[in-house]
């Protein structure tokens, strides 16, 4: 490999790292998230053009912000904008960043930290839509291109590219703050952030749609993310608890498919797959939400569950009736059908299909889930456990035709054909 591709390459995973930090940087000093985003834009074309000649630097991301503070300077002089603008912009230059090759990284972590605190609770502002701070999140935060989420969420470029567009454009016009909220105003919005990024985490993990079961990098960034989110805001206990969640889940990614891609369920996954290491951070950080009394919080309640699974050595060790006791509490606190069909499932498990089936037939009387095909997929296969096959087979058609996901749709075909033989 030559000079000047090893440089690209570091230069790669330089941007890869720092971009982030530096939107989030560069946002507060213009307060304007589209020119932010362009500013960041041309430090790295400065980087592609001096890097191969002089080395890169000791301390790139430092470099990066002195760049693109400097690209701030020139727009708003070549613009003629407001003379105290330009001064505040290299007022804040001058006292942050005296010299990018020399200055101290760790001086600047507190700064840049909570810069980019406030760009993740910006991108998951509730004015937007859910779907908009999806897709903003991940290109502020995660710094995926509008390909890659096009790509992940199975839509056009343009369809996600009008998001991104739209998002920026409602939190320019409505003049959302660069901040973060305090007080009432921050536990609501602090949810919305979780939200997203278990939003994110869930569509790589069961996939909604598309040929494949699951979407691993969606997984990977929903939990850098809540890596980023735990360094900055350590004693929120459903931060940690969202990020032990996600770890405990993702340590069966490579036991849930088979070499065909096809689904393998919990109860028939070969453990010795699963990651312990990833298993042990999530307990861990199970441990990090106990210690801050933190353990009545909805992920922090569902992280439990999963580690109920993840203790257990083989399914038939799995203390369902526990998980059965978990659901109950979470229900209390988050009411939902779906968390209600969860439990269902954890009380078939700890008691037999005849005492959960009257729980299924009651959320499916209530028509929340009428089409959800998880609620007939559920039913089926408590059916089948009670041997009444035909109407199992007429669930198991009814779950197929609602997914939209070709490896799940094939699966529940299979069941269907299983039980009406």
């Amino acid at each position: 490999m030559s000079n000047r591709q090893e440089t690209d390459k570091a230069i790669a995973t330089v941007w890869r790292v720092e971009q982030a930090r530096l939107i989030a940087g560069l946002t507060r000093l213009v307060r304007d998230i589209s020119l932010a985003e362009e500013l960041a834009q041309d430090a790295l074309m400065a980087a592609l053009k001096h890097w191969p000649e002089t080395g890169v630097p000791r301390n790139p991301g430092a470099w990066l912000m002195q760049a693109g503070k400097r690209k701030a300077i020139d727009y708003f002089r070549h613009r003629k904008m407001a003379a105290g603008k330009l001064e505040e912009v290299g007022r804040i230059m001058e006292d942050e960043v005296p010299d990018a090759e020399t200055a101290i990284h760790d001086s600047m972590d507190d700064d840049v930290g909570d810069d980019l605190l406030r760009l993740i609770f910006t991108s998951c502002h509730p004015i937007l839509p859910a779907e908009s701070r999806v897709a903003l999140t991940l290109r502020l935060i995660g710094g995926l291109t509008t390909e890659e989420i096009a790509r992940a969420f199975l839509a056009n470029d343009t369809t996600i590219g009008q998001r991104i567009v739209r998002a920026k454009r409602t939190i320019a016009d409505a003049g959302v703050p660069y901040e973060v909220p305090r007080g009432e105003e921050r536990a609501e919005r602090l949810q919305s952030v979780l939200g997203v990024l278990y939003l994110i985490f869930n569509e790589g993990y069961s996939a909604t749609a598309g040929e494949d079961w699951m979407r691993p990098q969606l997984c990977e960034e929903a939990m850098r993310m809540g890596r980023i989110l735990a360094r900055l805001m350590p004693d929120e206990p459903e931060v940690h608890g969202l990020l032990a969640l996600m770890e405990i889940q993702h340590s069966r990614v490579n036991a849930r498919t088979n070499a065909k891609g096809e689904p393998i369920l919990l109860p028939d996954q070969n453990r010795a797959l699963w990651d312990q290491l990833m298993i042990r951070r999530g307990l861990a950080g199970l441990d990090r939400v106990n210690a801050l009394n933190g353990v009545a919080g909805p992920y922090a309640l569902q992280a439990a569950i999963a580690a109920c699974h993840a203790r257990a050595r083989r399914a038939g060790d799995t203390d369902w009736r526990r998980i059965a006791s978990l659901y109950a509490v979470l229900v209390e606190i988050m009411p939902s059908p779906v968390v209600e069909l969860n439990r269902a499932v954890a009380v078939s498990m700890a008691e037999g299909p005849a005492a959960a089936l009257p729980l299924v037939e009651s959320i499916h009387a209530g028509g929340m889930l009428e089409n959800y095909h998880l609620l007939y997929g559920v039913r089926g296969d408590l059916l089948r456990k009670l041997e009444r096959h035909t109407e199992a087979n007429l669930d198991f058609l009814k779950a197929a035709e609602l997914t939209r996901n070709e490896r799940e749709k094939a699966y529940l075909l299979g069941r269907a054909a299983e039980v009406a033989a």
